[in-house]
């Protein structure tokens, strides 16, 4: 039998969940679990109507929900404002219910917060990164546009099917998701 110590309690206790929609839900896990080494992913749904939804229902644009990254993450090791910032970083949070040719709400930037105190910063980092928008240079990378990102109360979550887990990374030589990677 294992003996926890309190330190040990401690450190479990301290763990905390983000949630983000960007697009094909492979991309996004992909990415995160690539740039961060102490976190935990998982892909899923969320943010619809319908209790235990499949891959397929999902795609099919009737139960709401949005195809989603489900982090857990050590806040002293990396704060929710540097995964919020980084998920801006990583795609396309100006175009609606759209990441390269995949379209469908089930395709939509979006932040789950888990807390007030996460609404908040993901509100704080928004403003900042559309102020970097406002500010930039014609012609470049986003240059005017507005971010459409939602920023919701997280929902229910239900994990989608186990062979959309680290797909990309349990199938290298088969579909590249071009719409993921880091932008600025």
């Amino acid at each position: 039998m294992q003996k926890f110590t309190s330190q040990l309690i401690a450190t479990m206790s301290k763990k905390e969940v983000a949630t983000f929609a960007a697009g094909c839900f492979w991309g996004v896990e992909h990415i995160f679990r690539k740039h961060f080494n102490d976190i935990e992913a998982r892909v899923g749904y969320t943010g619809g109507t319908t209790k235990n939804p499949t891959y397929n229902e999902v795609c099919s644009k009737t139960t709401g929900h949005a195809e989603a990254c489900r982090i857990e993450f050590d806040p002293t090791k990396v704060s929710y404002a540097t995964l919020v910032e980084f998920f801006y970083k990583t795609h396309d949070p100006t175009t609606l219910n759209k990441q390269g040719n995949d379209t469908g709400s089930q395709y939509r930037s979006a932040i789950f917060y888990h807390s007030p105190e996460q609404k908040g910063v993901a509100e704080q980092v928004t403003k900042q990164v559309q102020e970097r928008l406002d500010n930039s240079k014609p012609g470049s990378l986003y240059s005017g546009s507005k971010i459409v990102t939602e920023i919701v109360e997280a929902s229910e979550w239900y994990d989608a099917e186990g062979h959309h887990q680290e797909y990309l990374t349990n199938n290298p030589n088969g579909y590249q998701c071009s719409t993921h990677f880091v932008r600025w």
